[in-house]
C-alpha cells in the first residue's frame, strides 16, 4: 500500500528568500512593466497625468496657502515650493498605496502560482520611480521658466529618494500583509495617507509650525525628508542632522518590521486571499 505524500513548507531563511527573489528579477520587471502599461491604458493623456496631477495640486496649494493665507515659501516661488515637495510626496504615497494593494490585486497569481511573493511589492517601485522621473523633468522645466538655478545640494537628492522609498516600502509590506486578512486596511489607509499629507510640510514650510510644537511635529519622519528634498531641489533651508537621523532610523525600522510581518504571514497568503 502506498504511503500518501505530505507536502509542508520548510524553513526559509532571509538569505534564501533574497536569493530566490534575485533569481526572479525578470519577473519583477515584467510586473513593473505591466503596471505602467495598465495604468495609462485607454486614457487620452496617458503619462501626461503624472505631470498634471502634481501641477494641479501645486496650483491649488499656491492659491490657498500662498495667495489667500500668505504663508512663507522661504523666498522661492510658491508653485516651485509646493511642486518640489509634491514630487517626493507622490513617490511616497505611490509606493505605499500600490504596495498595500499588490497582493489582493494579484490574488489569482498568489493562490495558484508559486513565485517569491516579495516580487509583487517590489514591482511597484520601478513604476513609481518612472513617475518621479517624469515629474522631475517637469520641475526642471519650471526652474528654467522661473530662472531659479540649481545648487550643489542637488547631489543629495538620491538620499531623500531612498528614504522616501524605503519608508513607504516598509509600511507597504505591513499594509499588504494585513490587507490579505483584513480588507478594512484598504479603506483606512487612504484616510491615513491624506491626514499625513497635511501633517507634513508639503503645502507649507516647516518653519511655519509654532516652535512649541516642533518636538511633536518632527516625530513625523517625513518632515525632515521633505525639507531635505526641497533643499536639494530649490536650495531652501536644510533640515537638521538630528531630524535626518531620526527619519533614517524610522525608515530602517519600517523596512525591518515590514520584512518580519511579511515573512510571518506569507505562508497563509494563498489560503485566505
Amino acid at each position: 500500500m502506498s504511503v500518501p505524500l505530505r507536502l509542508a513548507p520548510g524553513h526559509r531563511n532571509v538569505r534564501r528568500e533574497l536569493a530566490e527573489t534575485w533569481q526572479a528579477r525578470d519577473l519583477l520587471f515584467t510586473f513593473a512593466d505591466r503596471d505602467l502599461r495598465l495604468r495609462y491604458r485607454q486614457t487620452a493623456l496617458g503619462v501626461v497625468w503624472v505631470v498634471l496631477q502634481p501641477l494641479i495640486a501645486a496650483g491649488i496649494f499656491t492659491f490657498v496657502f500662498g495667495t489667500v493665507a500668505h504663508l512663507s515659501s522661504d523666498g522661492k516661488p510658491y508653485l516651485l515650493f509646493t511642486f518640489a515637495a509634491l514630487t517626493g510626496w507622490n513617490l511616497f504615497s505611490g509606493v505605499l498605496t500600490r504596495a498595500s494593494a499588490c497582493l489582493v490585486g494579484n490574488a489569482h497569481l498568489v493562490s495558484r502560482v508559486f513565485f517569491p511573493r516579495l516580487i509583487l511589492p517590489l514591482s511597484v517601485i520601478p513604476a513609481a520611480l518612472v513617475d518621479f522621473a517624469v515629474s522631475l523633468g517637469m520641475f526642471a522645466a519650471l526652474l528654467v521658466v522661473y530662472r531659479v538655478p540649481p545648487t550643489a545640494a542637488l547631489l543629495t537628492l538620491p538620499l531623500w529618494i531612498s528614504l522616501l522609498g524605503a519608508g513607504a516600502f516598509g509600511v507597504g509590506l505591513v499594509a499588504a500583509s494585513l490587507t490579505v486578512r483584513y480588507r478594512d486596511v484598504q479603506y483606512v489607509l487612504p484616510v491615513m495617507v491624506q491626514l499625513l499629507l497635511y501633517a507634513s510640510p508639503v503645502a507649507y514650510a516647516a518653519s511655519r509650525v509654532p516652535e512649541r510644537w516642533h518636538a511633536l511635529y518632527y516625530l513625523n519622519p517625513l518632515v525632515a525628508v521633505i525639507e531635505g528634498l526641497r533643499w536639494s531641489m530649490l536650495g531652501t533651508e536644510p533640515p537638521s542632522a538630528g531630524a535626518v537621523a531620526w527619519s533614517a532610523s524610522v525608515a530602517a525600522l519600517a523596512i525591518a518590521a515590514g520584512v518580519v510581518v511579511f515573512r510571518r504571514m506569507e505562508r497563509g497568503f494563498a489560503d485566505v486571499i
